[in-house]
């Protein structure tokens, strides 16, 4: 079972799936756990060679269990299986509308970071974005502003044809508590087509 749980999480970790579940700040904890359980393997196997003996179980000690004896290994190694077999995927516009858009990040799970009010616009990221107007809903005090930011678009059913938002998933933690945030986009402008059917959801723009 530890193998199996060792190169599932190596096999996020060298595949780049991992930024697809975890939070950037926690991979480490993923990819320490892929090493040692791997470790823990070659040691194993080490330690069988030198004496096949030695890795045969003891008696086994007497404890309460929610599941029948085995089940508990079988579930865990079912689900290591599954991992390898699955290829996890960003999350898209369907699961953003499922979840709802916010532009509000003050309602957010996440602590908010240091507000930056002498950021350049252009550099101003769509989270960044989101927590300006948030603060300060004025929109003339933008008008004339630069706004270079990407994200996937989504078609929000309430919003005319001449609207979409740029958006993207922010994660806390873990895809779990994934949430996402989004920009409205007024078509038509400068360089713009006036509707947002030339602008397919869940594209990057």
């Amino acid at each position: 079972m530890m193998s199996i749980w060792g190169l599932l999480l190596l096999k996020y970790w060298f595949s780049g799936q991992i930024v697809f579940l975890l939070h950037p700040d926690y991979m480490w904890l993923s990819n320490t756990a892929a090493v040692v359980l791997i470790g823990m393997v070659v040691f194993k196997i080490r330690q069988w060679r030198q004496n096949p003996n030695s890795v045969k179980a003891g008696p086994s000690l007497q404890h309460s269990s929610l599941l029948p004896q085995g089940w508990s290994t079988m579930l865990l190694l079912s689900i290591g299986i599954l991992g390898l077999l699955y290829t996890p995927r960003p999350f898209a516009s369907d699961i953003a509308l499922q979840r709802g858009v916010t532009d509000i990040v003050a309602v957010t799970r996440s602590q908010p970071q240091a507000f930056r009010v002498s950021v350049k616009p252009e550099d101003k990221s769509i989270v960044d974005w989101v927590r300006t107007l948030n603060v300060y809903p004025e929109p003339d005090e933008y008008e004339g502003q630069a706004a270079d930011v990407s994200g996937f678009a989504i078609h929000l059913p309430e919003l005319p044809d001449d609207y979409m938002l740029i958006s993207r998933f922010i994660l806390t933690c873990c895809a779990a508590d994934a949430y996402p945030v989004g920009l409205p986009v007024k078509l038509g402008g400068e360089g713009l087509e006036g509707d947002r059917a030339a602008y397919p959801a869940d594209e990057w723009f």
